[in-house]
């Protein structure tokens, strides 16, 4: 009889998990349990679903539940919660439609996810107040901006959704205000960053509300203004974005540890402490390449290749689950906004690094060649050994540069290293010194 393997969660680690064990022991019985009915979809995709650039939502989804049960011979379960998990008898107790039932496995992987953060504001339950970190959410803003029609948003929050969502309803037609109880858009991106976006946002007709913490909302059945301390401004609609937390109640009560950010800890492998129980995606951890300390950084490229490397690991080859960096990309309106690493020079000390750091400007491509625009590059690095530590780009071409500065950390390499890698040239792609290039040539000057 052969092993189980278990999966609990069916998006980006679990599938992901599922299909390559599947893959590599074809005759390993490999179980999914997912509590909802969408699997294996592009999460990051769904406000440009409801800004209209996506035409379909199931044009999200990746593969469809048939596709795995069907092609891949995935015992895929959809309406399946997991409320249970006995590590002692190693089983899992399951609820679908009102029934309970378990299920014996040889290895267990909970990829269980995020959720997004509800802080404590009045009117949650209001229609019109919404959240989006799923597909049934994307769905109900987009039908909810199409029967209502509404003039004016409140968007809570600066982060990638709370920017991303203020283009799609922009799109849309509706007059957007977006609140940042901090004093910048984009925090984790840096100043440099943050204001190069905020002035672009108000070009495009985006209401800043910066160092503004939102209470609350009102209106009669339907939400019809966000309340601020001291004043009420009208809106129609409201998304909150601040953020999300990882779902970890299932684990913990079955003895699962949590690591030092509140998600799962696990070894480089994927292992919790309990024996043949891994753990990947946004409700892990992940080491990260430049502090070598436990992180936690719900992405989708950090869910996906966790989840493989464990369906690897589960059919006797041993794979790391990788490294993070923290390596992000943000579209507002015009401009990409990236980061990778340590850009923020206090944490950059409170990790026992001496930070230095630059900030240059330069074409994306040679000046004589048309359709180039300016790039604003930062790097961050240790004075004493001169490691990179991180870095950020922001500009109406060429943010997914960041790339070479997120192969340049994985790779432990110093900034005399970076200056000197050959990076390809031609006028319509680079000047001669590419701007990430002339950025490590600048701090390379600054650490001398």
């Amino acid at each position: 009889m052969t092993d189980t393997f278990v999966v609990i969660g069916g998006d980006a680690a679990g599938m992901s998990a599922a299909s390559k064990a599947k893959r590599d022991d074809p005759d390993r019985e490999v179980i999914v349990f997912e509590k909802g009915e969408w699997v294996s979809y592009a999460a990051c995709g769904m406000p440009y679903y409801v800004k209209g650039a996506v035409d379909e939502l199931d044009d999200l989804v990746t593969v469809t539940p048939e596709e795995f049960r069907e092609e891949r011979d995935v015992d895929l379960r959809t309406g399946s919660e997991v409320v249970g998990i006995d590590p002692e008898e190693r089983t899992v107790t399951v609820e679908t439609d009102g029934e309970t039932s378990e299920q014996p496995y040889d290895d267990l992987l909970v990829a269980t996810g995020a959720s997004a953060i509800e802080p404590p504001f009045e009117g949650l339950e209001l229609e019109g107040v919404f959240t989006i970190h799923d597909m049934d959410e994307a769905d109900a803003i987009e039908d909810y901006v199409t029967d209502h029609g509404p003039e004016t948003a409140a968007i809570v929050g600066g982060g990638y959704v709370g920017i991303e969502m203020a283009e799609a309803l922009s799109a849309r037609g509706v007059d957007v205000h977006l609140y940042e109880m901090l004093p910048h858009v984009l925090q984790p991106f840096g100043e440099a960053v943050a204001e190069v976006v905020e002035d672009h946002l108000r070009e495009q007709g985006i209401e800043l509300h910066l160092e503004t913490a939102v209470s609350g909302f009102d209106g009669d059945e339907r939400v019809d203004c966000v309340e601020l301390e001291d004043e009420t401004v009208p809106a129609d609609i409201a998304i909150v974005g601040v953020g999300v937390t990882p779902n970890v109640e299932l684990a913990e009560a079955a003895g699962i540890e949590l690591g030092p950010t509140g998600a799962i800890a696990t070894d480089e492998y994927g292992r919790t402490n309990l024996e043949n129980v891994y753990a990947a995606g946004d409700n892990a951890e992940a080491t990260h390449v430049v502090t070598g300390e436990p992180d936690h950084v719900p992405l989708a490229l950090t869910a996906n290749r966790a989840g493989r490397a464990i369906g690897q690991t589960v059919t006797g080859n041993s794979t790391p689950t990788g490294g993070t960096a923290g390596t992000a990309i943000v579209k507002a309106f015009d401009l990409g906004a990236a980061r990778t690493g340590i850009v923020d020079e206090d944490q950059a000390r409170e990790a026992d690094f001496d930070p230095v750091s630059v900030s240059i400007s330069a074409s994306t491509r040679a000046h004589y060649y048309p359709g180039g625009a300016e790039l604003t590059v930062t790097l961050v690095a240790d004075r004493e050994s001169g490691e990179l530590l991180g870095g950020t780009v922001v500009g109406r071409e060429g943010a997914k540069r960041i790339d070479t500065v997120a192969t340049a950390l994985t790779a432990g390499m110093t900034v005399n290293e970076l200056q000197n890698a050959d990076l390809a040239y031609a006028p319509p792609f680079s000047p001669v010194w590419d701007p990430i290039l002339t950025a490590a040539k600048v701090l390379a000057g600054k650490l001398e």
